[in-house]
Order: C-alpha cells, then sequence, then structure tokens
C-alpha cells in the first residue's frame, strides 16, 4: 500500500481551491438480482445515518435521482449508526452475506483484510481516464494499494479543535494555541461554571481522538508513525509524558463529567447546544455546527490543536486525511453496473458532500459555487493547506484487535484507573501495522 503520507498528501492539493473554495466464497442473500419488473437491484450499506451528518441527507437524494435515471439499475440502500455499522458489516462479510456496495470506514486497517481476502472487488480495470481526470490533484494515486484500485474517494477530514468564542469570551479566556494556554482557559472555563471540553466516551473513539493528537504533538509524527511499526516505541518518555497530560486533563476536570455514558451523537447535540466550550472532531461535524436549528451558529471557531512547549509535534502535522470511500463485494453478480453506481455516488456526494460541509474535497471542484461554504469548512481547508505531514485515524493504521485495545486503554486512563507507565506498558503490547507506512 501507498504510504500514508503520500496518499493523504494528494488529498492537500486537492483543497488547493478550497480557500477560495468518506471473499468469502458463498454468495449472498443480499447480494444484486433482478426483481420482478426485470431490472437489477443492488444493495448499499453505510453508517450516515446521525442527524448532523450531511450525507445522511444527500444520500438518499443521490440514489432517488439515480433510481428515477436508471429503472434497469434499482439501488436499495440500509443505513446503520457507526459502532453497530462496523460489526454489521465484519459479520456480513465473514458469512458471505456482504451487500454490493459498502461504506468502508476510510480503508486503513479495516479494509485491508478484507482486500487481502479477496473479499472485495478490483475496479481499475473500469476505470477510465475521464474518471480518474474528474478526481481531485493526486487523488487517483492516492486511492492506489500496491497498484490496484479497489474504492473511488469521495471527501477527506481532518481533526482540530472546536472552540465555542462565546463561551471563551465570557469566561474571559483566550483562544490557545500552546499547553499552558490550554491549561489556562480550563481554568477560567471551570470558574465560569462552563464545562471546558466534551468528550463522548461512551462510544471509545472520541476519547482516542484527544489522546492521539495529544501524543503527536508531543512526540511528532515521525514518532508515532515508527511506533506503529514497532509497538516497542510506545513506551517511551514522549508517550508517557503524553499519557500524563491526557490523565492530568481529565484529573483536572477539563472534561464533562458524563463522558462515559454519553455518546458521540448527545457529544455532537450538546456543544451544538452551547454545553460545553471545545471539542476535538474532525470537519464532519461543521454542517451541524453551522445548522440554522444549532444554539451556537456563528459562534464557533476551528483552530489547530495547540503546540506544546515541551513537545517534539508541530501545529502543521494534521490528524486525520483518510481518504473516504465505498467498496465492492466481490461477491456481486453485476459487477459492471455496481462500479457505474460507485462512480457516479462518489463524485455526486463528493462534491454535493463539500458544498453540503460534510468533507474536503477529492474531486475536482473548478465551476462549483462554493458561496454557501461556511467559516469553518473554509478555516478547515486553509489549515489543511498548512500541512507538513498526515496521520490518519490511529483505529484505521492499528490492526482491528490493537485498535479496540488501544481504545480502551484511553478510556482506563481517562478513568484513572491506570497509569500513564502502564499505559504505555500495555500499548507497547500491540501489533505492528499492517498498512505500509
Amino acid at each position: 500500500m501507498k504510504t500514508l503520507l503520500k496518499r493523504t498528501m494528494g488529498i492537500a492539493l486537492a483543497v488547493g481551491m478550497a480557500g477560495s473554495i468518506a471473499a468469502c466464497s458463498s454468495n449472498s442473500s443480499n447480494e444484486s438480482k433482478s426483481n420482478e419488473s426485470g431490472s437489477i437491484k443492488l444493495t448499499l450499506w453505510d453508517q450516515s445515518v446521525g442527524n448532523t451528518d450531511p450525507s445522511a441527507k444527500l444520500l438518499p437524494q443521490i440514489i432517488e435521482k439515480w433510481n428515477s435515471e436508471h429503472p434497469d439499475i434499482q439501488i436499495d440502500r440500509t443505513g446503520t449508526t457507526g459502532e453497530q455499522y462496523k460489526t454489521k458489516i465484519k459479520t456480513s462479510i465473514a458469512a458471505g452475506e456482504s451487500p454490493d456496495i459498502f461504506y468502508g470506514m476510510g480503508g486503513g486497517s479495516f479494509m485491508e483484510p478484507y482486500i487481502k481476502s479477496g473479499n472485495v472487488l478490483e475496479i481499475s480495470s473500469y476505470l477510465s481516464d475521464d474518471v480518474k481526470s474528474r478526481m481531485g490533484p493526486g487523488m487517483a494515486e492516492a486511492i492506489e494499494n500496491d497498484g490496484k484500485i479497489y474504492t473511488l474517494p469521495v471527501y477527506t477530514h481532518i481533526a482540530n479543535l472546536y472552540v465555542n468564542t462565546e463561551l471563551f469570551d465570557k469566561a474571559g479566556a483566550k483562544l490557545p494555541t500552546t499547553y499552558s494556554e490550554l491549561l489556562d482557559a480550563i481554568d477560567k472555563l471551570k470558574a465560569a461554571g462552563i464545562t471546558p471540553a466534551l468528550i463522548g466516551e461512551k462510544d471509545r473513539w472520541p476519547g482516542m481522538y484527544w489522546y492521539d493528537i495529544i501524543a503527536m504533538r508531543q512526540a511528532g509524527n515521525d514518532q508515532v508513525m515508527e511506533a506503529f511499526k514497532d509497538p516497542s516505541k510506545w513506551n517511551s518518555p514522549d508517550f508517557v509524558a503524553a499519557a500524563a497530560k491526557m490523565q492530568d486533563l481529565a484529573k483536572a476536570g477539563a472534561f464533562n463529567s458524563s463522558m462515559f455514558s454519553m455518546s458521540y451523537d448527545e457529544m455532537l447535540g450538546a456543544f451544538n447546544a452551547g454545553s460545553g466550550a471545545m471539542m476535538v472532531q474532525a470537519n464532519w461535524v461543521n454542517a451541524g455546527i453551522e445548522d440554522p436549528s444549532s444554539a451556537v451558529k456563528g459562534k464557533v471557531k476551528v483552530i489547530p490543536f495547540p503546540v506544546f512547549e515541551d513537545g517534539k509535534g508541530k501545529g502543521t502535522e494534521i490528524f486525520g486525511g483518510a481518504v473516504d470511500g465505498f467498496y465492492i463485494s466481490n461477491n456481486t453478480k453485476h459487477p459492471k453496473e455496481t462500479v457505474e453506481f460507485l462512480m457516479y455516488l462518489s463524485e455526486q456526494l463528493g462534491t454535493q458532500g463539500y458544498l453540503a460541509g460534510a468533507g474536503l474535497p477529492s474531486w475536482n471542484i473548478d465551476g462549483l459555487d462554493t458561496s454557501s461554504l461556511s467559516s469553518l469548512d473554509l478555516s478547515s481547508a486553509e489549515i489543511m493547506k498548512t500541512a507538513t505531514s498526515f496521520i490518519a485515524w490511529w483505529d484505521n493504521i492499528l490492526p482491528a484487535d490493537s485498535a479496540e485495545s488501544h481504545k480502551n486503554l484511553i478510556a482506563l486512563l481517562l478513568a484513572g484507573d491506570i497509569t500513564p507507565e502502564e499505559f504505555c506498558k500495555q500499548m507497547a503490547q500491540l501489533k505492528p501495522t499492517e498498512l505500509n507506512l
């Protein structure tokens, strides 16, 4: 597989205009088939179901338009919420009952086993130069896996610090650019009776975002990449210091006391209601924050996560950059028609989703009216343009079982059930990444 840095640096080129501008041998019961009228029926599974997810609104519209224009190829879509979706798709693939086309969780280690086992259709031979030319700069290379293509880009995401400027002003706090300033802001927010930051740790991965970006700021991207390949390096002073900072923030009351019972969706709802001053999330939250129903519309800024005075990481080392996309089951009876729909879905969702604030673009955006883009969308694009390196979501880089262990260890760290030293010793027991970083 291409290195993550090579894959994601191409993505940065795709937003160059954004400042002005996601084989089991047996056949399944869900596989494509012809319905009574003789048309082909293809099944699609995705995880875009949240009220604040722009893709959840766009997908039905895109599919309805396709179905109306292609009576001979009809799409039957099923949406399932995030963590349930992961379980559902894993189970279906293992049982040989996967849908024709399904969302692939940003690629990485989640999709790698299914690609290697032959469960995913290679689509390289179906892609014309015309299709590739409509992708953003670097995208055709970014989606290659050992010279082969299994998916098409939709859009990409990066995680940063979202701050409620109204609450910061109320507390007399400064938007943090350093760790010391972050601590100072937390103290002032608490003194004003404001919850400094929200985490929906019931779903585990929101807490992972906090630790992972803290570790990147403490150790620097190069050292993080080395630890993915040699897990023994997780047990080193920089990562112990990162774990200590994470635990110190929890002990200092930086996070909501309800974090272990709060889900990701509840966290977004609370932030959009003005119940917390900070949140580490990716730019897929922009549309929900800027929705007319949001109490914080126009009151939120997205800024790079603070750098640490004693850290090796830089503000230009970006957390995120994974290419979201859909994949096709190798069991589909109609590969040509499914690839035809995949191309339509990817480009339509990628361009419309960008305008709706769902993600940064992976397709050519020349001629698009970007006047509707929010300040959060434009700020996210500007931050991405400063990137000197990227590291995608860690649970997409680590092997699946190690990714779960990583998230669980962070929960224990937040709860104060393990020390930073114990955390790092257990991190050193994880498996090395299966990806060619």
